[in-house]
């Protein structure tokens, strides 16, 4: 008989009782903390089938204007050809810098692969389109664009799928941040020379499902 009264046997068996009782709660509480965690995935980790990228990669729904203007789309220009009707290409010539290095007065080339027409430009003064109310034409030989439909509010054109990528970026975009300086004149960026009613969200759908007519009208060039 143990002092206090009790059986020493009995007492160590109160002990590990109380001991096994411990652990377990312990296990309990890991194990619960645990539960907890795992509804915080860690948001570096791969799930099967998930591609995850890090939150502050890409910002959808944001378009910042990136200062190009219509000179930054004029070293390709798809028009309709004379000869057949089709999709050709006016580009640089080769080897030659034009007038005092100027990109935008160098000599240019209208080539047809459909008919093999071929042209050649090399002069001083072009025509830029200006506005939207009738169908715009290239710079140089004053061909009609093949890229290009008409809507209620006046004609959606560009010089190639850049030039159109660009606008229907700014058009899809919800949230749209303009350049420090838009410019004057001749720099002015093509987005802030955007027409008003491309510019409209009211008009977002429309000028998006023209932009997809246009993209659309590749398969016939």
């Amino acid at each position: 008989m143990a002092p206090g009264g009790a059986p020493r046997r009995q007492r160590s068996t109160r002990y590990a009782a109380a001991a096994r009782a411990v652990r377990h709660a312990g296990q309990q509480g890991f194990a619960g903390s645990r539960s907890k965690w795992q509804r915080w995935p860690n948001p570096m980790r791969r799930s099967p089938g998930r591609l995850h990228t890090p939150r502050m990669a890409s910002r959808s729904g944001r378009f910042r204007d990136p200062r190009s203007t219509e000179h930054d789309f004029l070293s390709v220009i798809i028009v309709r050809c004379p000869g057949c009707d089709r999709a050709a290409r006016v580009v640089p010539a080769p080897d030659d810098s034009g007038p005092g290095g100027r990109i935008l007065f160098r000599p240019r080339r209208l080539a047809c692969r459909g008919c093999g027409l071929s042209r050649t430009w090399s002069g001083r003064q072009v025509a830029l389109s200006r506005g939207t109310a009738r169908p715009a034409t290239d710079p140089y030989f004053g061909m009609p664009l093949w890229f290009q439909v008409e809507t209620r509010h006046g004609w959606l054109w560009a010089y190639n799928l850049e030039h159109l990528d660009l606008i229907r970026r700014f058009v899809q975009a919800p949230l749209r941040e303009r350049a420090v300086s838009y410019g004057t004149g001749p720099n002015m960026t093509l987005v802030a020379r955007l027409p008003a009613w491309i510019k409209r969200a009211k008009n977002r759908d429309e000028v998006l499902r023209a932009v997809a007519r246009i993209r659309a009208s590749l398969t016939d060039a």
